[in-house]
């Protein structure tokens, strides 16, 4: 499994999964669950939806 999200993808990722996640908790709302979704992918760098779409955002590996 390679890595398809850059840094700054990876950052804002985590960021936004962190927020979607307490936001909807202290709705007290099951759908917090899709904040690990972006949280995840971040903590990890591999996004399959970037892989079907043909995307890759980590400029590290693109340069080698």
């Amino acid at each position: 499994m390679k890595s398809n999200v850059g840094m700054g993808d990876r950052v804002v990722r985590m960021f936004l999964g962190v927020s979607i996640a307490m936001l909807l908790v202290f709705q007290n709302s099951i759908w917090a669950l899709v904040g690990l979704i972006p949280f995840v992918t971040g903590i990890v760098g591999f996004c399959p939806l970037y892989t079907l779409m043909g995307i890759n955002t980590d400029i590290e590996k693109q340069k080698a």
